[in-house]
């Protein structure tokens, strides 16, 4: 499946998702050839464009650090692939004005879809990473055959009211926690098994013929928060992200690191003494751990926005809750910041801004009186509720047109 305009290429490769990053990453002698370089360098200066409004050629050749030639080649190009667009002459300056040049957002788009246990959110992103669509159900546990039904229900409306040209889709990033089916939270019911093992192309591939990206829903936010969010001024930093369960995202130098079994930053499953043996962290820093007490005590609260407004017992409860779910963090952050020191803790997901505010100042609170060698503040995450599904949609945009820490590495055969 290509595009209708030449140099952007959609094809699949054999492997997507982390599976393939992580391959070329292994190979700790990997040299590149010159097709690589050119196309590391053309993805360099369509990111030099992106994070301005407009740019000239020679601007774009100060930047990157290639020569002029090489910027008058590669902007053409990306003229021609209909990436980015002349907009007119800079005038006012001596000699022939320049040319300014300014990312066309309508270039490319990519799909970010947002399967957990308690809702399914889909967003579509522009190459200019604007959102330019967006719709949640909040629905508890859905079956695959229900989110295949919904996509196909919502996905031609959402594409039409972003403008989004189907043909000028480069995939779609799918972000879904680790274990899905097999994790056991409140209320989950048998039959969410179903999602063990699952074949996500062969599910989704009917609904969304598009290259199809995978990834932990962590990463997903964390790469969000790296490319929309805090990222751009915190080059390293630890995510949580509070959504019905509980995850974790490690980002150093803006690449995010998965570990040897791309297991990393599950700080879900670090134990919680003060609960009993076999407790865990996410048993108390969770949506359906908050849900439970609230359910427990009579309240009937199922979806994010209903925790801001409610009566002073179910405050009482929400508040006791923040204290306990700081209380739980503390020794999980402890040993973040002893042994990766990030620049920042930032926390996200679907926990409400106020309960993250909230959270925020009492673990900054307790972190204040632990004597480490150093403490990384703890802050509220930049990018939106929705930062898994846009850090999904960002995917398909560091595989096929934006710099990724992988693009210079040749995998072996």
């Amino acid at each position: 499946m290509t595009l209708n305009r030449p140099g952007l290429d959609r094809r699949p490769s054999a492997m997507s998702g982390p599976e393939a990053r992580d391959a070329r990453l292994t190979l700790s002698l990997s040299g590149t050839n010159l097709e690589r370089a050119g196309d590391y360098n053309q993805r360099i200066v369509l990111q030099a464009i992106r994070l301005t409004d407009e740019t000239t050629r020679s601007d774009l050749a100060r930047v990157t650090g290639l020569t002029p030639p090489t910027i008058v080649n590669i902007t053409k190009r990306l003229i021609d692939m209909g990436l980015v667009k002349p907009a007119g002459r800079l005038q006012g300056k001596r000699g022939q004005p320049a040319m300014r040049i300014v990312i066309d957002p309508d270039g490319a788009f990519a799909i970010g879809l947002n399967i957990d246990r308690d809702h399914i959110t889909l967003v579509t992103l522009d190459l200019a990473g604007k959102i330019r669509s967006r719709h949640t159900r909040e629905i508890a546990f859905a079956l695959p055959g229900t989110v295949v039904d919904h996509v196909r229900d919502i996905l031609p409306g959402l594409l039409e009211e972003g403008g989004v040209d189907r043909a000028r889709i480069l995939g779609v990033g799918v972000a879904l926690p680790d274990d899905l089916g097999r994790i056991s939270l409140p209320h989950r019911p048998t039959e969410y098994d179903a999602w063990d093992d699952i074949d996500l192309g062969a599910l989704l591939g009917e609904v969304l013929p598009w290259p199809l990206h995978a990834d932990n829903d962590a990463a997903s936010a964390a790469l969000g928060e790296v490319h929309l969010g805090n990222g751009i001024a915190l080059p390293s930093f630890f995510y949580l992200l509070i959504s019905a369960g509980l995850g974790g995202g490690l980002v150093i130098d803006r690449s995010y690191v998965r570990g040897a079994d791309s297991r990393s930053g599950e700080i879900w499953a670090m134990p919680d003494p003060a609960r009993g043996e076999g407790a865990n962290v996410q048993d108390t820093v969770s949506l359906s751990a908050l849900y439970a007490r609230l359910e427990a005590a009579g309240h009937d609260v199922t979806e994010p926005d209903a925790l801001v407004e409610g009566s002073p017992d179910r405050e009482a409860v929400i508040l006791r809750w923040l204290d306990d779910a700081a209380d739980a963090l503390v020794q999980p952050l402890i040993a973040v910041n002893c042994l990766i020191n990030p620049a920042a803790i930032l926390i996200g997901g679907r926990l409400p801004g106020k309960l993250v505010d909230g959270l925020v100042e009492r673990l900054n609170a307790r972190m204040a009186g632990v004597r480490l060698p150093a403490v990384a503040p703890v802050q509220r995450a930049g990018a939106a509720d929705d930062a898994s599904a846009i850090g999904a949609a960002i995917i398909p945009f560091l595989d096929h047109v934006l710099p990724s820490e992988s693009i210079l590495m040749q995998a072996g055969r």
